[in-house]
């Protein structure tokens, strides 16, 4: 593998992950998140061009300061930009920058700094479970992105020191890029590997660091991508194309339920209701907000209190949602916020009253909220109040309505004597004499109801639902119109009900005097129903993802001060039980047996790396007859080298052999040309492919001994002749 090639590769898999951890949180619109990635693709197909181009020599910055006056220009005249967001965009930039421009290692560092910013800022803005997969990608390539990095940083700053190989030659930086011999899978293997004690590291901190609010961050926001909910008005013929939406709104946990669990479920969860219709829009007579009633962190549901001991548990988790409405099923007695528990103090989420029974929460950041809604066991409603001074709203006509919508609902119940009846009645008639149709036309009518009835007939949730509302208010019945979700899809990997912003739906409530606000569904039963898919690999696909998704909210996202001590109280009861039943008990053994397991795994694992790699090295050794000769040379060089050592001519290790050999023939040296005709039998041998017989061996080690060892003159020689 090229060392260039892999260096750049895992760079840029690491720019990608952190600004792919940044769009994740869903933060950023469309138009900034569709030109990110443009940007980002661009970024990475361009290669070396600014460098051949010397007008193009100072584009990066040129580019950059553009940038950075269209966000402070964003700032001063835009009102609804948001510092935070402004400065992390403009960090992702920077990074398409970078990479666009990039020139050498400093560039790469860069880049690679920039990436880890991305993934801390993805932390505050979001740290779903998108932001968790590249958290965990980031992880495993860092490591041997630095490692490569730094290498490259090296090699680069030789070269600008003018450092030289071993055959005299400057270093070829482009050269030891294009090598293949520098990064193996080894290397990589080992690199990567190292992310396991950086992630095990990484989870204890997590795990054991005191929980601290993200309201210390002071980042609290609105949230651009909140999904749809329901206001205090509502056009006829213009919601019910929210069917066709799969965005997830909440999650729903069911307490006793069947097994096994049914598919789709009827929940006819309520979130806003309306009293006043002007023949096409409803809307609430009534706008105010006061604090709900709370003790103990429990809310009463029309002033009526649930008994928390014996009422069965529904478990909402609610996307974040404009407006924030909260959703209570028709059987509501109570509901609870839960609360997150932090070392400092955390401002929690409060509930609001509204009109109609209308229930809110004050949003503190753009997780959504979390709540748990007792449920009446004796299927109580949830509204049993109506003042006798308020009757009238409910029975309001609007002025312009047909005569023969009054006559209709009077047939439907001529054989029907009381409310009940009369309601149950009309819901039948529409359910079974009327066809569901998102297109239909009867919403471009002046007279849209009357259309619907007697033209059309056909027409969303909307229709139908106003349609017995002002029916049975001409039958003197006290009716209201409800938005909410119809219910939900069960998921069978988290063991809850999705529910999606095409489950949204709009109802009846009327009043039964002997009841209170009794909930009926007019829509035909299999158009009301949940929509999305239960079957196929989509649906599979889907419900692992979402599962995966609810898991990583509630353990790592949601994870607070409660959870922690709740797991630390486990794992010291679960450590004393297991040290007064010892390892005899068969959880015992079979801890040991799997960890027999993993050592004899990992050791397997090694002792096959090491035969692998000796096989590799004969493998090599027998393809190479010259590799033997190149050894045996570089033995003899060392020797030659400690022998000139030994003389007071040693080498510097900066120096190659050849010029050292140079130098010395140059100064006249007496061990010049003996060690000039030693180092260019070594250069031949160990770059030129000479094989070193084993005469020539020899004879280089006899010279070498000579240098190191020269012979005296004999004594005769040193005696003076006699006279």
């Amino acid at each position: 593998m090229r060392f260039g090639l892999v260096h750049r590769v895992m760079t840029d898999a690491l720019a990608v992950l952190g600004i792919l951890a940044l769009l994740a949180s869903g933060q950023f619109g469309p138009w900034v998140s569709g030109s990110l990635i443009g940007g980002l693709v661009i970024a990475l197909l361009i290669r070396d061009v600014w460098e051949k181009y010397p007008a193009l020599k100072h584009f990066d910055a040129i580019t950059l300061i553009g940038v950075l006056a269209l966000q402070i220009g964003r700032l001063l005249f835009d009102p609804n930009a948001n510092v935070l967001d402004v400065v992390i965009e403009f960090a992702a930039a920077l990074q398409i920058i970078r990479l666009a421009t990039r020139k050498g290692a400093a560039h790469d560092q860069q880049v690679i700094v920039l990436a880890l910013l991305h993934l801390i800022s993805g932390t505050v803005l979001g740290g779903g479970l998108g932001y968790g997969l590249c958290f965990l990608g980031v992880i495993i390539v860092a490591p041997g992105a630095l490692v490569l990095s730094h290498l490259r940083r090296e090699v680069e700053g030789n070269y600008r020191q003018g450092a030289r190989d071993r055959t005299g030659l400057p270093v070829d930086v482009p050269r030891i890029l294009r090598s293949r011999r520098v990064v193996g899978r080894t290397f990589l293997g080992v690199t990567c590997l190292l992310s396991v004690p950086i992630f095990v590291f990484t989870a204890l901190l997590f795990v054991l660091f005191p929980r601290v609010g993200l309201s210390l961050l002071l980042l609290n926001r609105g949230h651009s991508g909140r999904v749809i909910g329901f206001s205090g008005r509502v056009d006829l013929g213009e919601v019910g194309v929210l069917r066709s939406d799969p965005t997830l709104v909440m999650r729903i946990e069911m307490p006793n339920l069947p097994d096994p669990p049914p598919a789709r479920i009827p929940l006819h969860l309520r979130g806003a209701a309306l009293d006043a219709y002007d023949g096409r829009t409803w809307t609430q007579s009534e706008s105010w907000k006061r604090a709900a009633e709370n003790e103990a962190g429990i809310v009463p549901i029309d002033d009526r209190w649930p008994d928390s001991a014996l009422d069965p548990v529904m478990r909402i988790d609610l996307e974040p949602i404009d407006p924030p409405v909260m959703f209570l099923p028709p059987y509501a007695s109570g509901l609870r916020l839960r609360t997150r528990a932090t070392v400092a103090p955390e401002p929690q989420a409060m509930a609001f009253k509204g009109p109609e029974g209308e229930l809110r929460y004050q949003p503190i950041d753009d997780r959504g909220i979390k709540y748990d809604v007792f449920l009446s066991r004796k299927k109580t409603p949830s509204f049993r109040k109506l003042p006798s001074g308020e009757r009238w709203k409910y029975l309001t006509l609007p002025r312009n309505m047909s005569v023969r919508i009054r006559e209709l609902a009077a047939e439907w119940t001529k054989e029907s004597t009381t409310s009940l009846e009369r309601a149950r009645a009309i819901e039948n008639h529409l359910r079974t004499d009327y066809r569901y149709d998102l297109a239909s036309p009867s919403g471009k009518d002046p007279q849209p109801l009357d259309h619907f009835l007697f033209e059309s007939k056909r027409g969303h949730c909307e229709f139908y639902s106003t349609a017995m509302a002002i029916m049975l208010r001409t039958l003197d019945v006290p009716t209201r119109n409800v938005t909410g979700f119809v219910g939900g899809s069960y998921n069978r990997f988290g063991r809850f009900y999705a529910v999606r912003q095409g489950d949204a739906h709009s109802w009846v409530e009327a009043w039964i005097d002997e009841y209170g606000w009794l909930t009926f569904d007019p829509t035909p039963p299999a158009d009301a129903a949940p929509k999305s898919e239960i079957v196929g690999v989509w649906a599979y696909l889907r419900d692992l993802i979402e599962a995966t998704s609810q898991r990583w909210d509630r353990h790592v996202v949601s994870y607070d001060l409660s959870q922690q001590v709740g797991l630390l109280n486990s794992l010291t009861s679960r450590y004393r039980r297991g040290g007064s039943k010892g390892t005899d008990g068969p959880r015992g053994r079979a801890g040991l047996l799997v960890v027999a397991a993993i050592v004899a795994t990992a050791g397997g694992a090694a002792l096959w790396m090491r035969r692998k790699k000796q096989r590799a090295a004969a493998a090599s050794r027998a393809a190479d007859p010259r590799s033997a000769s190149a050894v045996l040379a570089t033995a003899l060089y060392e020797s030659l080298d400690a022998a000139m050592g030994a003389r007071g001519v040693g080498r510097s290790p900066s120096v190659p052999p050849l010029r050292h050999a140079q130098a010395l023939v140059s100064m006249s040296h007496p061990l010049a040309e003996e060690v000039l005709e030693l180092t260019e039998i070594y250069i031949a041998a160990r770059f030129g492919g000479v094989t070193i017989s084993d005469e020539d061996r020899r004879s280089f080690e006899r010279r070498v001994k000579s240098i190191r060892q020269p012979e005296r003159p004999s004594q005769q020689a040193m005696t003076l002749p006699a006279s």
